[in-house]
């Protein structure tokens, strides 16, 4: 697996199906969209615009985004300007940046990282809603219910 390679698994993205599909390394400079449509791709150089995936994005040590990014999992070692949307899961490794807002539902900063910006989590879906509330609801008509007499209390 590519992600942290000689490292404890507690470090490692979740597993994904594809493999990788394609990098920018240093030499290379990007400006513009791009649109990954499966597997892992990694951005180890300068990068201005959008990038969009279905599979996983790396911005490794040397990589700069100015822009944003839409994808289901991003792992940062490198620095990202913008916001970013990860459907599934990001984590900014040590020396990662993010300066935006993040939009995801699980979050990773490790000691190291550097994150500055609003982060948005959704809400917990509508059956998790209904069972608190109901939850809720049953705790305070317990509470609120008269003390029965009891027998040789008065």
């Amino acid at each position: 697996m590519p992600f942290g390679l000689g490292k404890s698994r507690r470090n490692q993205l979740p597993e994904l199906s594809g493999d990788w599909v394609g990098w920018l390394d240093p030499g290379v400079e990007v400006e513009g969209k791009m649109k990954v449509t499966s597997g892992l791709f990694r951005v180890n150089t300068h990068f201005k615009g959008e990038i969009t995936s279905e599979g996983a994005v790396v911005v490794h040590d040397q990589g700069e985004v100015d822009g944003d990014i839409r994808t289901r999992i991003l792992s940062v070692t490198g620095k990202i300007k913008g916001n970013v949307h990860a459907s599934e899961h990001l984590e900014i490794k040590e020396h990662g940046v993010v300066l935006g807002s993040i939009y995801t539902p699980c979050l990773l900063v490790e000691p190291g990282g550097f994150f500055d910006g609003q982060c948005h989590m959704p809400t917990p879906g509508p059956a998790t809603q209904v069972a608190t509330a109901s939850e809720s609801k049953s705790n305070a008509q317990q509470t609120a219910a008269p003390a029965a007499d009891v027998p040789g209390s008065h």
